[in-house]
């Protein structure tokens, strides 16, 4: 089956919470391998506040589950003391992979 869903979320911390923020994504990663619709997971950095997640699925189901999983959760829990206003998320329609 072809990847054609994706997710990509843009998060900004607050000022001087960057570097926690990159180690909560750093340690999302477990979390995302155990999600067995999550096809690809990528936690990258932009800034020294403004972090990104990059997200595949091979069905809207799984995409659905990862948006109701404990990474959401984890963010949405830190939210109050890390993060700088709401995550912006996208859903995205792949076109084309290399």
């Amino acid at each position: 089956m072809p990847i054609e869903i994706g997710l990509l979320a843009t998060i900004e911390a607050k000022a001087d919470k960057g570097d926690e923020l990159g180690e909560l994504l750093k340690s999302a990663r477990d979390m995302a391998a155990e999600e067995g619709g999550t096809i690809t997971w990528y936690a990258f950095k932009m800034s020294n506040t403004t972090y990104g997640i990059f997200d595949t699925f091979e069905t809207e189901e799984g995409r659905q589950a990862h948006l109701s999983g404990p990474i959401v959760k984890a963010l949405g829990e830190a939210g109050p003391d890390l993060l700088d206003g709401e995550p912006m998320i996208m859903q995205l329609e792949i076109l084309a992979v290399k």
